[in-house]
């Protein structure tokens, strides 16, 4: 069968899967109030799925060696395929969020599943092109979701940005039906059922996502929830490995971390995907909240990162094999820590290009981070290992994007507290430029109109509203500047990464 219409057939259901992993966010508003459902209680349908994702991932390679990968696979897709149905059918809140779990639970193993096929149909030589492929989706579904999220519910209705997965899934069950052959070491394998370490497993990570999803929400450590969650994660986490070494058929084979390629690739890639997810949720709230960018415009600046992440993909997938991919990398992340820098040094002043470029620039810098990375983790692999490998993988890469969306999302809204607090500190009755300004704004108050009384105090309100938005500014720049160091943190790691020679892979040692 060709290779490329192998591609095709797992990526088609990769893409919606990871659309609908933030195709959702855009339409809150629409689905809360057609639900009649409060914010906390419409945000648990984006949890949930990305809850049950979360613990399927992993469980991947052990699930498709157990029922045989060809069935997984189609069982997945008509799972998922279903589980859309219902969710644009839910008659309420509570039935959208269970729909919601059984499609995570269904999605969660087709991007593993579809990135070792990938690897397992193209010869080692041309794996940089079947990442370039795999990597554009990666890159391109976060991106198109929320665009592609808010034009259906615009014009359509929210129901719609379930019901479009149909189609699409009906279409790869075929094409899976047809085009997909496992080899024999994928086929259906007898194996003996590992309750513990699935239960420690499912636990530990569903946990573990809801903190992170709910943390600062609920204001961390503060909540008995949180407290609960995080000592139930922790718990069930560090007990999982003592299980797993000494399971006779372990959930997740963990021997494969004695690979130091690996190991490292998967720390390197736990922070790219750090700083991606960390920034591009930072981004757009800083136009909307600061700026007064509607969401269409901040789309636009988002929109050209995931073009040029598409670029890069597809000159970096050439080059992977023709040069060290060691250098790539190193180019990848160094250009994403600039990047990210370059948002640092933000301010209300602001133009639209000065806003986009830096975009553009993580975009580039991500397409020279995934594939030279993917190489380099994965190269020492065997094909029998591949399926548990590109699921840890997976996950890892996910783990990054969930701890980055809640570091930023903390470290903004402490940092805000605290150079407000700082900034009011300064503004006293023996400030003179503070008075200057005082009396300028109650004159011209005053000159519109406003009683001496009312415009004293709208003098002090509209320097506060300033004011604030100065220390929301300056927080953004201090939480830009820490996603910039911790990737420069990462860069020596690359000198722990060994360059593949493109022959069959020998594996790790068991």
């Amino acid at each position: 069968m060709n290779k490329w219409i192998i591609a095709i057939t797992v990526m088609l259901p990769t893409l919606i899967e990871i659309i609908d992993m933030s195709v959702v966010n855009v339409s809150l508003d629409h689905i809360r109030g057609s639900l009649s459902a409060g914010i906390d209680e419409s945000t648990w349908s984006i949890t949930m799925y990305l809850v049950s994702n979360a613990i399927v991932i992993p469980i991947t390679g052990w699930l498709s060696r157990f029922f045989g990968r060809k069935r997984y696979l189609n069982f997945s897709i008509a799972l998922f395929t279903a589980s859309s149905l219902m969710c644009g059918l839910a008659w309420n809140i509570q039935s959208l969020i269970v729909f919601r779990v059984f499609q995570g639970i269904g999605g969660g193993a087709l991007q593993p599943i579809s990135q070792s096929i990938l690897l397992e149909t193209f010869p080692p030589r041309q794996h940089g092109v079947a990442m370039a492929f795999f990597g554009t989706g990666i890159m391109f579904g976060p991106i198109i979701g929320p665009m592609l999220g808010g034009w259906i519910t615009d014009n359509w209705s929210w129901h719609w940005i379930f019901f479009i997965n149909i189609p699409i899934g009906i279409i790869s069950m075929i094409m899976t039906t047809i085009v997909i052959r496992d080899p024999q070491y994928m086929k259906k394998v007898k194996m003996k059922m590992d309750y513990w370490g699935l239960i420690l497993i499912a636990l530990g990570l569903g946990c573990l996502q809801i903190l992170l999803d709910q943390g600062q929400r609920e204001d961390w450590f503060s909540s008995p929830m949180i407290t609960w969650l995080a000592i139930i994660s922790a718990v069930s986490l560090l007990l999982f490995p003592l299980v797993e070494f000494r399971a006779r058929e372990p959930v997740i084979n963990l021997k494969v971390f004695r690979s130091i390629p690996f190991s490292t690739g998967n720390l390197i890639m736990f922070f790219a995907f750090f700083n991606l997810f960390g920034s591009i949720v930072l981004l757009p709230i800083y136009l909307q909240t600061l700026m007064g960018y509607t969401a269409t415009l901040a789309g636009l600046v988002l929109g050209p990162g995931g073009f040029a992440s598409i670029l890069a993909l597809t000159i970096a997938g050439r080059l992977v094999t023709r040069v060290n991919p060691k250098g790539l990398l190193t180019f990848g992340l160094v250009t994403c820590a600039f990047s990210t820098y370059l948002m640092s040094q933000f301010s209300l002043t602001a133009d639209f290009a000065t806003v986009m470029w830096p975009r553009i620039v993580l975009g580039l810098g991500m397409g020279f981070i995934f594939i030279p990375l993917t190489n380099l983790t994965l190269s020492a692999i065997r094909k029998e290992e591949m399926g548990n490998a590109t699921a840890l993988f997976n996950l890892i890469r996910n783990l990054g994007g969930s701890f980055g969306v809640a570091f930023v999302s903390t470290v903004l809204a402490r940092k805000a507290q605290l150079h407000q607090s700082e900034l009011v500190s300064r503004l006293t009755p023996f400030d003179i430029p503070y008075q200057m300004a005082v009396e300028k704004l109650k004159a011209f108050l005053h000159y519109r109109g406003f009683a001496d009384a009312l415009s004293g105090a709208g003098a002090d309100g509209a320097i506060y509203k300033d004011l604030v938005r100065q220390a929301t500014m300056i927080s953004f720049n201090d939480t830009f500047l820490l996603l910039s160091l911790m990737l420069v943190v990462t860069i020596p790691l690359v000198f722990l990464l060994r360059r593949p020679d493109h022959k069959e892979p020998v594996g790790p040692v068991h």
